[in-house]
C-alpha cells in the first residue's frame, strides 16, 4: 500500500513535469523561488528545532506527565494556555513538538489547548495588533481565542 508522503511525492512530480511542459521558463523561476523560500525558512526552523529539542531534553518525562499528563487536570490546561499564548512558535514547528509531547505523556486534551492557544493567541504580538487593530479588537480576540482553546481541549479530552 502506497503512504501518503508517496502518493505526494509522486502527484508533485507529475504536476511538476506537466508545467515544465506548459512553460519551462515560469517552471524554473518557480522552483528557483521556492528554493529561495525554502532556505530562507531552514536556518530559523533549525535554530528553533534544536532549541525545543535541547529543552525536551532536559525536562525530564516524569516533569511532563506531572503537569501535562492525564492527572495534571485543570493545571494542565492553565500550564499549556499559558505557555501556548506566550510563545511564538511558527505552526511547521509546533507539530513536531505536539508530537513529542505526546510521546513524552503529555494528553491530547492539554496538547490541543497548547496548540490552539499557541496558534491563535498572542500575547507577544499583542502591541502590534494592538496598533493595527485598536486596543479594543486586539484583547477581545485573544481572549475569544484563549477562552476557544480551552473548550476546544475540553472537547478533545472527552472525544479523544
Amino acid at each position: 500500500m502506497l503512504n501518503n508522503t508517496l502518493i505526494f511525492g509522486l502527484l508533485t512530480g507529475i504536476v511538476l513535469i506537466v508545467s515544465f511542459i506548459l512553460d519551462n521558463k515560469k517552471t524554473i523561476l518557480g522552483l528557483k523561488k521556492g528554493w529561495k523560500m525554502l532556505f530562507s525558512i531552514l536556518h530559523p526552523f533549525l535554530n528553533i528545532l534544536i532549541l525545543i529539542s535541547f529543552v525536551l531534553f532536559f525536562i525530564p518525562d516524569t516533569l511532563i506527565v506531572k503537569y501535562l499528563g492525564a492527572n495534571s487536570g485543570w493545571l494542565g490546561f492553565t500550564i499549556a494556555a499559558i505557555i501556548g499564548s506566550i510563545t511564538l512558535i511558527p505552526g511547521f514547528i509546533s507539530y513536531p513538538l505536539a508530537a513529542t509531547l505526546l510521546k513524552q505523556g503529555a494528553t491530547y486534551a492539554v496538547v490541543a489547548v497548547f496548540m490552539t492557544t499557541l496558534m491563535m493567541v498572542g500575547i507577544v504580538t499583542l502591541p502590534l495588533e494592538i496598533k493595527y487593530l485598536g486596543k479594543k479588537a486586539a484583547i477581545f480576540r485573544n481572549v475569544l481565542n484563549f477562552v476557544a482553546a480551552i473548550i476546544i481541549g475540553i472537547l478533545m479530552g472527552r472525544f479523544m
